[in-house]
């Protein structure tokens, strides 16, 4: 057997699928195309979580395409975290050029020119579909998480939760936090030490630095009505084909903290509602994470343990989490290790460190005889990577380079015009374009705040006046200030003078001398 037939039966082995797959592309072996050699990824897999990455310009923006239209062709709903701004073209029919023809004759896949359902969505004022949630869906500890607070400050911000549960007091934007944090110490305080114990002045002044710290990031913008619904992004079209939901976040690349933030608790809230699936057909939602180091490179520990924990659970609940990203060392290990599908693209190897991290990376794939992993990652090129996945049974399968098809759809963005015409037919957009600001802590505590002003400003008052009138009879001795008169001898004998008594006397004394 010619090595060519080896590594052909060794691809088609381990890439055998009964079931549904995508494929991604054709394996190749010293620098050719055997077109024979499918690569495919069982749709049952890809709930297992998955990595795509490479050097800026290597294709893996457009195998993160790829994949996502073969998933909604397949009737699976995709999320795409679109920070460079170049992924909405998925929208729109791509062109058939030269290259992509060539390209599609090598690898024996049809290339069929075609756009997929999209809804477009932005944590800002982009235009699109606007997500928003409320800080009591948070919740104490993943705020805590968001906020790297230590102990002693997460039980202090749970018990702010417990008062306005107990309270109904709703805490729907950061405002509502704000505004309960100070009045726990300040006009509520007797209150919270009678039942809740004593809170700091010096934690809560902690907690409302790092809520202002993620405040001056946007996040005003995102906390708040309406809440988004998660079940929103698991539609598919009346043809079957799963909606790619494309949340724009151009405007959010140095605002780390508010993207952390919204990825966390978007998993969280869709881990907490979805059910146990088990084993899948095919997964429920696939979310690929584009420029994930922005996630990982500022969060907290604890925040990367919370990622982590999702991570490894949301499984099971039928979800699929892809992180791309330029080099596997972005993404922390506990993360990295629950990665059933890894594409690398070419990385350059132009100094030591570069070789080392190259090495660091093969280290990650498993061993093959056909190739030398760090050689090979290299000599890549342009829409070249080195895959693996798993097999039907979860087995890890050979390592290959592949050779990946082109995207159907449109490889650039799309226009203004067609940005506006996608959202004007949009039924979410519709849906949460509305902006609610109904009565919650802040409004009430506001209105508590400026009674108890009030009071202390009448009381304030009222000792002053007290005071002026103590000066005012200090300054006037005999004399009440303020138009009254203090008792003086001669207004005893006024009063005795004029009292019934003494006229009748008198009077009768005169009667008696007249006779």
């Amino acid at each position: 057997m010619s090595n060519v037939d080896s590594f052909l039966k060794h691809i088609t082995d381990g890439y055998a699928c009964k079931g549904d797959y995508i494929a991604l592309g054709s394996g190749m072996l010293d620098g050719e195309t055997i077109s024979d050699a499918q690569v495919k990824i069982p749709l049952k897999t890809m709930n297992r979580h998955g990595l795509i990455a490479g050097a800026t310009g290597t294709g893996k923006t457009k195998t993160l395409q790829v994949i996502s239209e073969q998933l909604s062709s397949k009737g699976v709903p995709v999320l795409l975290m679109d920070v460079k701004g170049d992924l909405s073209g998925i929208a729109m029919a791509g062109e058939e050029k030269p290259f992509i023809t060539e390209r599609h004759a090598k690898i024996k896949l049809p290339f069929s020119p075609k756009g997929f359902p999209v809804e477009l969505m932005s944590l800002s004022q982009q235009d699109g579909v606007r997500l928003r949630a409320t800080v009591s869906e948070f919740g104490p500890v993943l705020l805590s998480r968001i906020l790297d607070l230590n102990d002693t400050q997460e039980g202090v911000l749970a018990v702010i939760f417990k008062y306005c549960d107990d309270n109904k007091l709703a805490l729907l934007d950061l405002k509502d936090l704000k505004t309960v944090t100070r009045y726990v110490t300040e006009e509520g305080k007797a209150d919270i030490e009678k039942n809740y114990g004593k809170i700091s002045t010096a934690t809560t002044g902690i907690i409302m630095r790092k809520v202002l710290e993620l405040e001056q990031q946007g996040a005003e913008l995102f906390f708040g009505e309406l809440s988004f619904d998660i079940r929103d992004l698991m539609r598919v079209d009346r043809n079957g084909n799963g909606y790619i939901s494309i949340i724009r976040l151009t405007d959010i690349q140095d605002k780390p903290k508010l993207f952390s933030t919204f990825m966390l608790s978007l998993l969280a809230e869709i881990y907490q509602t979805m059910p146990e699936k088990g084993d899948v057909v095919k997964p429920e939602l696939v979310i690929f994470i584009d420029e994930a180091h922005l996630i990982f490179n500022q969060a907290s520990k604890a925040l990367l343990d919370q990622i982590e924990n999702i991570v490894k659970l949301i499984g099971s609940k039928g979800i699929g989490v892809f992180f791309v990203t330029q080099n596997p060392t972005d993404v922390p290990n506990g993360v990295l290790s629950q990665l059933g599908l890894k594409v690398q693209h070419a990385l350059r190897a132009f100094t030591a460190v570069d070789r080392k991290a190259i090495k660091l990376t093969a280290e990650n794939y498993p061993l093959s005889d056909y190739y030398k992993t760090d050689e090979a990652i290299t000599a890549l090129g342009i829409g070249e990577a080195l895959v693996t996945a798993l097999n039907e049974k979860g087995i890890p399968t050979p390592l290959a380079v592949t050779m990946v098809r082109a995207p159907e759809s449109r490889m650039d963005i799309l226009s203004q015009t067609e940005i506006s015409s996608i959202n004007n037919s949009s039924v979410l957009v519709q849906k949460y374009s509305q902006l609610l600001d109904r009565e919650s802590a802040y409004e009430i505590l506001s209105r508590k705040i400026s009674a108890s002003e009030k009071e202390a400003a009448d009381e304030e008052a009222r000792k002053e006046w007290e005071n002026e009138r103590r000066k005012e009879e200090e300054r006037l001795p005999g004399r009440q200030s303020f138009g009254r008169r203090t008792k003086t001898p001669q207004d005893q004998m006024v009063k005795v003078l004029t009292s019934a008594t003494f006229i009748r006397g008198v009077f009768g004394i005169l009667s008696k001398v007249l006779k």
